[in-house]
């Protein structure tokens, strides 16, 4: 007997069973994700914040805890990280002084199209086995299957994700 017939098989409805799929998938690509990111000094939510600065331009914390499903706790320290590596700049709002606007920096764009190819990248390794037309799919029926549970507070955990 060989080594591999000797291996504990895996039962087929493990195999087949598609939350168990999805959750491999997903340990996979958290470890290329966190791998690439903390080889840049960064995690996901760094890039979530940035991201849609770029994307939709100044927010106060509580609006980009909206747009990005941080938890506005969380977002606190995400954004002091930033701040203090000069990725983005946090002032008072003219309307509101109570309130702070975040804006992204010059550094923090170059810092964002260093993520993305860093994603990029990822996502590559991750998806490797599929067709552009697979990964296409792929994308649209897990946004579906998103969509379809997304429900009141989409909030990231304290992990990041």
């Amino acid at each position: 007997m060989t080594t591999e017939e000797n291996a504990p098989r895996v039962p087929a409805r493990l195999r087949e069973l598609p939350s168990r799929l999805l959750g491999q998938a997903y340990t996979h690509a958290q470890r290329l994700v966190t791998e690439g990111l903390s080889g840049a000094d960064a995690r996901t939510w760094h890039y979530a914040a940035l991201v849609a600065l770029e994307e939709s331009g100044p927010a106060s914390q509580a609006t980009l805890s909206a747009r990005t499903g941080i938890h506005r706790s969380d977002l606190v320290a995400v954004i002091n990280e930033l701040a203090a590596r000069e990725l983005v700049e946090r002032a008072p709002d003219p309307e509101d002084r109570r309130r702070n606007v975040v804006t992204l920096t010059p550094p923090g764009r170059r810092q964002l199209r260093k993520l993305e190819q860093i994603l990029t990248a990822a996502q590559e390794e991750l998806l490797a086995p599929l067709s552009t037309q697979e990964r296409e799919q792929l994308t649209h029926l897990l946004g579906r299957i998103v969509d379809h549970h997304a429900h009141g507070d989409l909030a990231m955990g304290s992990d990041g994700r």
